[in-house]
């Protein structure tokens, strides 16, 4: 509808939705600028070896079993990484410490990347302290997000003049970090 454009549509997803966002982008690379994968679940052949993976298997089924066959392996994103594709820049972003998801996810996912060709692409960031949420304390959670935020608006062209919040319960000129 003249919106926007491929090129200028950037995606981002954490944990599950780090699973959704990581097989947009290999399941439909066209449609994407930028993709931000973060704290990511991409290998469900594997999930249930790592972590806290075999307690989620009521809920994704046994990669173990016939359930890889019949749907496991649709979306586990992978195991669709093409090295034909064109991929969209990404970064992708782990936490050392996770406890739920082990960074083996976000790990092995750009190193295939880098395997198949796609290294140019592909930005990878681990924090070493945080944990599922990416950032131990609000000073790291800003830094997660600056990241985020600065990739996708480099990556697609956007400018990064400064912003200046205003509003209901925000006034700029009083507003101290730590307050």
């Amino acid at each position: 509808s003249g919106q926007t454009s491929a090129p200028m549509l950037a995606c981002r997803g954490g944990s599950n939705g780090g699973l959704l966002v990581g097989n947009a982008m290999v399941r439909r690379p066209e449609l994407w600028g930028a993709v931000v994968c973060a704290v990511p679940l991409l290998d469900m052949k594997r999930f249930n070896q790592l972590l806290a993976g075999a307690s989620w298997m009521a809920e994704y089924g046994d990669p173990d079993s016939a359930d890889w066959d019949a749907f496991l392996w649709r979306y586990s994103a992978y195991h669709h990484i093409d090295k034909q594709a064109t991929y969209p820049p990404i970064l992708m972003t782990t936490s050392t410490r996770d406890d739920r998801v082990h960074p083996y996810h976000a790990r092995s996912f750009v190193a295939r990347l880098r395997e198949v060709g796609h290294g140019a692409t592909t930005t990878y960031y681990e924090n070493i302290e945080g944990g599922h949420g990416g950032a131990a304390d609000p000073k790291q959670q800003a830094f997660m997000l600056c990241l985020y935020f600065e990739f996708v608006a480099r990556t697609i062209g956007a400018s990064l003049a400064p912003l200046r919040a205003e509003g209901p319960g925000i006034n700029t000129d009083t507003y101290k970090s730590g307050e």
